[in-house]
């Protein structure tokens, strides 16, 4: 339902959902697990979780809509916090918890970059919206940052996250890094294929007349950039 809820929704909600109703289902899922819960439990559901990590990336690499790519993006994520908080280890619950904090920025800037398209457009279909760095050529850049950082580059809070949830994910079984590991290079696949496919290339017939950022919306940029910046710099901020 997720996917179905982040498209229909209007920006405002696809962006509160994804950056702090999301995040509080994690939250739930770290207070109610209880500490001598179950391996029966454990493992089908951390299986799923990460088999559902290829599956969610695999479906973002065929995607057309935009807002459906990001949505199933999150979901991706997801599942790397949710395996990480079965696990009820002390450097598993601060990688999701590192997680949830940076893809929740990540995940809204990347919604209002793809609603400030939309809103240019009319559409949320990748094709169309090639060559936007030629009309916006600032809005680029934080494209940039979001795509980057949404594949975890280094030094980013994502990688510190991630790497943490992997880390303890191969320690409890070798076999998870298969699944992290590829669902890692399928998320870089699409994150830089819908950098390039957005911003690269030459404009459209109907997008010749793109109107630039307006100080609003560079505004609501600046202000997830920021934090993003603040806590690569700094990772303790969180705690």
């Amino acid at each position: 339902w997720l996917p179905k809820a982040h498209v229909e929704a209007p920006i405002a909600g696809s962006m509160v959902l994804a950056a702090v109703l999301l995040k509080l289902g994690g939250y739930g899922i770290i207070r109610m697990t209880p500490t001598n819960i179950s391996t029966t439990l454990i493992y089908p559901t951390i299986a799923m979780a990460t088999w559902g990590i290829i599956m969610t990336g695999l479906t973002c690499l065929r995607k057309t809509d935009l807002k459906a790519l990001i949505a199933y993006s999150s979901v991706g994520h997801m599942g790397l916090v949710a395996s990480a908080t079965l696990i009820q280890t002390p450097w598993s619950t601060s990688g999701a918890v590192i997680l949830m904090v940076a893809h929740g920025l990540t995940s809204s800037m990347l919604f209002c970059l793809a609603n400030m398209l939309y809103e240019r457009t009319s559409t949320r279909m990748l094709i169309a919206m090639r060559g936007m760095q030629k009309a916006m050529p600032l809005m680029t850049s934080y494209w940039l940052i979001a795509s980057l950082t949404n594949l975890a580059l280094p030094p980013t809070i994502n990688l510190i996250g991630e790497i943490q949830i992997m880390t303890t994910l191969f320690n409890w079984s070798p076999l998870t890094i298969l699944m992290t590991a590829t669902g890692a290079a399928i998320t870089a696949i699409y994150s830089l294929q819908m950098f390039m496919t957005s911003q690269q290339g030459h404009l459209t017939k109907d997008s010749k007349e793109v109107y630039p950022a307006q100080t609003r919306e560079l505004l609501i940029m600046i202000l997830h950039a920021l934090p993003i910046l603040l806590l690569t710099l700094d990772s303790e901020l969180i705690n």
